[in-house]
This record gives C-alpha cells, sequence and structure tokens, in this order.
C-alpha cells in the first residue's frame, strides 16, 4: 500500500520462518523479483534488523536500485512510526 493511497498486488513466497530469529521469503514481482532475509540480533539498546536482498543478477538489481532504496525508506519509516506506538 503506497503513502499516495494506492494499492500495489504483492506476490510472496516464505520459504522460512524462525521467530524472533529469520524471516526469508522471495519476492516475485514482473517489475522485480528478489529473495529477502531479515534477521534479528538482541543488542544492549534493542534489536538489530538485518535487511538482505538477493537479485538474481547484478544487473537486475542494478535496474531496480533507485526504486528499491526509496522504498525501503518508506518501509523503514513506516516501522519506526508503527514501532514508536508501542513504548
Amino acid at each position: 500500500h503506497g503513502p499516495d493511497g494506492t494499492d500495489y498486488p504483492n506476490d510472496k513466497k516464505f520459504s522460512e520462518v524462525v521467530p524472533l530469529e529469520r524471516i526469508v521469503f522471495r519476492h516475485g514481482q514482473p517489475q522485480h523479483d528478489f529473495v529477502m532475509t531479515m534477521s534479528f540480533a538482541v543488542e544492549a539498546a534493542g534489536t538489530r534488523l538485518t535487511w538482505k536482498m538477493l537479485f538474481d543478477s547484478a544487473a537486475e538489481c542494478a535496474r531496480v536500485r533507485k526504486f528499491i532504496e526509496e522504498a525501503n525508506e518508506q518501509n523503514f519509516d513506516r516501522l519506526e512510526a508503527y514501532l514508536a506506538t508501542l513504548t
């Protein structure tokens, strides 16, 4: 769901969910396709989130880099806003 209210269909296939440790899924879209791995590690100040996106090729990664970087910043902003409601 985009910030402008536009709905974007997504196709996600989860391959691994380890509570409090890791989530792995394939994000398959005609415009971009990748495997996402999110890892969580407890640290003194909270939790470290490691966010890795694996594309099928360097060329594919380069093609969508600007779009993906902006989209990830929006994702992190929404996560930060949500987490702020929990404290």
